[in-house]
């Protein structure tokens, strides 16, 4: 700091000056001082501006609980999920409620061990480690359902293979593995709860696109949301007209060449039902 007495010398200027004079020369002369002492300015930080999922990507994800639900694959129970775009380790699903009543602010973002990012509250699934385990295993998996389709537990429990009946559930072609947890785990309350019985579920899905839960229902997996829909749906009616041929004879099942060139046909149009399942369940929130 300058002390300034009138008729002294000064650093920047001379003797003999006005007060008004002596203190402008002054305030310049501090200015000056200042900048050389005082480290230069840094500029602040920029906020790193945080990822969103696709909307688009939630968006279907309401239409996929509300269309499973209007087409009957899921009831009260069941749920719906997709790998997220922001973090491909994450997933997607709606809190713990049923999926005819999902909207958009109901879907919470899951972490690899299946527990949420942010809860806020909210409940989750019992069984978000299905989904969990199965995107750990499998990078091919954007979309997973489970269903507790009554269409499907005599599959489960009998010994018939499901298999591909028509062309339109030939994605079955890999077959529908049966996970058993009475096998590895004894009594459970048949709930796949934790990430020991997510981890022994996917392990028999292999590389299927469907996997049978001994009891429970079944999962389905696809690399998109509107397929994992349609392989839902689709399994659960192969599964009823499977039954009916059964009841009158022999089934000739689709053979494995022809599984493979219907597979390839059918869900590289899967997008012709998906835009009609959505226009049957409307506007969403």
């Amino acid at each position: 700091m300058f002390i300034v007495k009138y008729g002294s010398n000064l650093p920047c200027g001379g003797r003999n000056m006005s007060g008004f004079r002596i203190g402008a020369i002054a305030a310049i002369c501090a200015a000056l001082f200042g900048a050389m002492v005082l480290p230069a300015a840094r500029p602040a930080p920029q906020a790193t501006a945080s990822l969103a999922n696709d909307p688009k990507m939630i968006e279907d994800l309401v239409y996929a609980n509300r269309i499973l639900y209007q087409q009957a694959v899921l009831d009260g129970f069941g749920h719906v999920s997709v790998r997220s775009d922001k973090d491909p380790s994450h997933f997607l699903m709606a809190r713990s409620m049923a999926p005819a009543l999902v909207t958009s602010n109901d879907i919470m973002e899951y972490d690899k061990s299946g527990e949420p990012v942010d809860a806020r509250g909210r409940n989750s699934y019992v069984e978000r480690y299905i989904h969990a385990a199965i995107y750990r295993v499998r990078p091919d998996v954007k979309a997973i359902v489970h269903s507790h389709s009554p269409d499907i537990i005599p599959y489960s429990v009998t010994g018939t293979i499901l298999r591909p009946v028509y062309h339109v559930s030939a994605f079955l072609r890999l077959g529908a593995p049966i996970f058993d947890t009475q096998q590895d785990f004894g009594d459970t309350d048949m709930l796949i709860r934790d990430n020991k019985l997510g981890d022994a579920l996917a392990k028999v899905l292999g590389n299927s696109g469907i996997a049978l839960i001994r009891g429970h229902g079944f999962v389905a997996v696809a690399d998109s949301t509107p397929v994992v829909v349609y392989r839902a749906i689709y399994t659960q009616l192969n599964a009823r007209v499977q039954m009916d041929g059964m009841k009158l004879g022999t089934i000739k099942y689709l053979t494995p060449g022809e599984a493979v060139k219907a597979q390839a046909i059918v869900e590289a149009t899967v997008g012709r039902p998906w835009e009609l399942w959505k226009s049957q369940v409307g506007k969403i929130e």
